[in-house]
């Protein structure tokens, strides 16, 4: 009898051992004479040499399909134990597998362009109205390269600009007080990564969500770095936060310049990087219109009628 210990640290094991242990209790089922115990992300297995050797094998199979799809069902745990090919899951333009295998892909032409130009660009810079996905596209790129062995990391950042209101001293630790601020990264990374592992992520440094003022001073390498809002940014913050792209990183910068929070007195560090690195090569630039919000149908007769007012603002202005 030989004792075998295999590790499956690349999926979640709760996904991976399914609702109530229902999957390893199938795979236990399918292999009567071995001893298998699992806890955590460690499976221990004994019996003949020849059983766990092939039991091994198996479950890595079991793990690389878990780790594709972030799902695991009972039919493909029967396919790929008789040595069948699992029916996969073939969807068009799909980025990545988030929870429960739901299919994240670009949903509008401008969406699929923004995974075309992060292919061909270091430099992706992703503009438009709100709702256009251009910060969800962006980090399930980020999680895809990740997932692929293509960067050792992922850097999230937004500036810290209050949308009109002041929120004042916020109570807690620096955590606390930033967190609100970056909260819509955090809800992105939890529809494509489960818990378990973005927690694992998280506190490894694998994932790193920070405010654009942590940034100064690295050297961003193996790595997709996203910067969200950064419309709100400063003239000297977005330059300071582009020179941070180091060796095999790549960098998506997205922002919608008709919301801008600074105060009137400061330039949009967004709109003048536009400018300035205008047919520079190697930045790629998707530009997202009202057609491409995928929200409730009601945000985009929101930004249409926020359109029409402000120009009949500047016409008014125009004609004093």
């Amino acid at each position: 009898m030989l004792e075998r210990i295999i590790i499956i640290d690349n999926v979640d094991p709760i996904c991976f051992y399914g609702v109530n242990n229902a999957n390893i209790q199938l795979i236990k089922n399918l292999y009567p004479k071995l001893r298998i115990s699992a806890r955590g992300s460690v499976i221990r297995v004994i019996g003949e040499d020849n059983e766990t050797s092939e039991f091994e094998k198996k479950i890595k199979e079991l793990a690389d399909y878990t780790e594709k799809y972030n799902a695991l069902g009972e039919d493909a745990i029967l396919s790929i134990v008789k040595g069948e090919c699992p029916a996969e899951l073939k969807r068009d333009n799909v980025i990545i597998y988030g929870i429960n295998g739901k299919p994240i892909q670009g949903r509008t032409p401008r969406q699929q362009d923004l995974v075309e130009a992060f292919a061909g660009n270091d430099l992706t810079f992703a503009l438009g109205p709100a709702g256009t996905g251009k910060t969800y596209v962006a980090i399930a790129l980020a999680v895809r390269a990740l997932k692929n062995r293509q960067v050792r990391k992922i850097i999230l950042s937004r500036p810290a600009v209050e949308a009109g209101e002041k929120l004042g001293f916020l109570p807690g630790d620096m955590k606390d007080k930033i967190d609100p601020y970056l909260q819509p990264l955090y809800d992105a990374l939890e529809d494509m990564i489960p818990p378990m592992k973005l927690k694992e992520y998280m506190e490894n440094k694998v994932i790193q969500i920070a405010p654009l003022a942590f940034m100064r001073g690295r050297t961003l390498n193996d790595a997709v770095i996203v910067l969200d809002e950064a419309q709100n940014t400063t003239t000297h913050q977005i330059k300071m936060f582009l020179t941070r792209l180091g060796m095999n990183a790549k960098m998506i910068i997205t922002g919608d310049v008709t919301q801008i929070d600074l105060p009137r007195s400061t330039r949009s560090g967004l709109i003048q990087a536009l400018k300035v690195l205008d047919g520079v090569p190697g930045i790629g630039r998707v530009e997202f219109g009202k057609k491409d919000i995928i929200r409730h149908h009601l945000v985009q007769r929101i930004v249409e009628a926020y359109e029409r007012f402000d120009k009949e603002n500047d016409h008014e202005t125009d004609a004093q």
